[in-house]
């Protein structure tokens, strides 16, 4: 898994405090169970004590997974971003020629995507529509429940 991860600043520094988190408060936490647990008695049959091994087992297979997206991710310059095509990190503002809804989504990598904060992935279905097109421009984007026609309306 060499594939460069894409990433802005904001998602960079949750990466490294999530890898934080998890290296010096929860690998304690389970050191702690683990020792709790040994001093019990019969490792054989502690219930406790595989429970916290497994544990332990996860968290270090997290902290690895989350180590190397952290080894292989570069930082997008947002300054450098070209608005005259939808591209990552761009807000697009579209309407659903359907219903004439209006939306506004930003475009972040997988990582970042929070419908609720109007990020959507950029390997969504929508976004890998959008991108490439320019403000004015309309397309049909298949999504799940079918083909949606679209307009850009503005590129930001």
């Amino acid at each position: 898994m060499s594939d460069i991860v894409y990433i802005t600043e904001e998602g960079l520094q949750k990466l490294r405090e999530e890898i934080d988190e998890l290296r010096f408060v929860e690998r304690p936490k389970i050191s702690k169970m683990i020792a709790e647990a040994r001093d019990k008695g019969d490792l054989s049959e502690n219930a406790e004590y595989a429970a916290a091994k497994e544990a332990q087992g996860m968290l270090e297979m997290k902290i690895s997974r989350l180590e190397d997206i952290l080894s292989r991710s570069r930082v997008i310059d947002e300054s450098k971003i070209d608005t005259s095509t939808v591209r990552i990190l761009n807000r697009v503002k579209i309407k659903n020629k359907n219903n004439n809804h209006v939306m506004e989504y930003q475009i972040v990598p997988e990582a970042e995507a929070n419908l609720k904060q109007g990020k959507i992935a950029v390997n969504s279905p929508i976004a890998m529509g959008l991108m490439g097109r320019k403000a004015g421009e309309s397309v049909d984007i298949k999504v799940p429940s079918g083909i949606i026609p679209f307009e850009i309306l503005s590129i930001s």
